[in-house]
């Protein structure tokens, strides 16, 4: 797939086929993920791949955005490691790069997903640390639940020439 189509066609996937997704594709977008750039190339990102339908149900539950983790085949949360960073505070950046690399890829293989923020909202950080059992100190950014589309989705056009500014604002 062209980049700027692929950019252009992104769209957040609520909905999804039943049917898995083959780990080794599940592996193309954690490879993608860890492709991204960070501060100081710290890379400080964690990803818990969940697939149980029991542990995607409880994702559903906990997530008032992520109800569509209970039909989906897998979802991956993207979470940042306060241990890898050199630059305090930048894992926020590098892990929203990471998640956004992967949203690019599922879309480039033929998969769905969606973005569902989890940091800074305390409760969700705390549920979804509890859910994938994450030790102190690995924060989670934000879920993506991702699966074969069962909606459909096109290019739009969200250029805004009033939002661009040369040298001042």
């Amino acid at each position: 797939m062209d980049l700027m189509h692929a950019l252009r066609t992104r769209r957040s996937i609520r909905k999804f086929e039943d049917r898995p997704v083959a780990e080794a594709m599940i592996r193309q977008v954690l490879e993608a993920a860890m492709a991204a750039p960070s501060a100081g190339n710290a890379q400080p990102w964690q990803f818990v791949v969940l697939t149980d339908p029991a542990k995607l149900a409880d994702a559903a539950a906990i997530h008032p955005y992520a109800k569509m983790a209970a039909q989906a085949p897998v979802g991956i949360l993207v979470c940042g490691d306060l241990s890898l960073e050199k630059y305090a505070g930048y894992w926020v950046q590098d892990c929203s790069a990471a998640m956004q690399n992967l949203l690019l890829a599922a879309h480039g293989l033929g998969l769905g997903a969606v973005w569902t923020g989890i940091y800074p909202i305390e409760e969700r950080v705390r549920d979804f640390t509890k859910l994938a059992n994450l030790p102190q100190g690995v924060i989670p950014l934000g879920f993506a639940p991702m699966g074969w589309p069962a909606q459909p989705s096109g290019e739009v056009n969200r250029f805004r020439e009033d939002r661009i500014h040369y040298n001042t604002y």
